[in-house]
């Protein structure tokens, strides 16, 4: 499953972590994200998830905000999840999974 792998403890659904995943994989990794969400209204939200301090949540409609809602359907029509959840999932779920692979605080290097 990649990324999610042990972090969430089985707690998802591997059509979420599938989601999740992807959506990290097809912005070229945990730099692509942070950086793609930096620029958004969410900056400062991002910039908790990559600290060692606490995350600061980010609800649905703010990632539906940050993404548009182009790149939320076609995140539900290829990982076959309906649009209603796209924006939730990744709003539950991104943050603890930028959180997990910067555990120093600091993203990993790009490869």
């Amino acid at each position: 499953m990649g990324l999610l792998d042990g972090i969430l403890g089985g707690a998802i659904g591997v059509e979420i972590a599938t989601l999740v995943n992807g959506y990290i994989e097809k912005h070229g990794g945990v730099q692509g994200v942070v950086a793609e969400l930096e620029k958004t209204a969410l900056g400062e939200k991002v910039k908790s998830w990559v600290s060692t301090g606490p995350n600061l949540p980010v609800s649905a409609e703010q990632i539906q905000q940050a993404l548009g809602s182009d790149k939320v359907k076609e995140l539900g029509a290829k990982f076959g999840i309906p649009v209603d959840k796209v924006s939730a999932a990744l709003a539950e779920y991104l943050p603890a999974a930028v959180d997990k692979a910067t555990p120093d605080g600091k993203l990993p290097q790009q490869q």
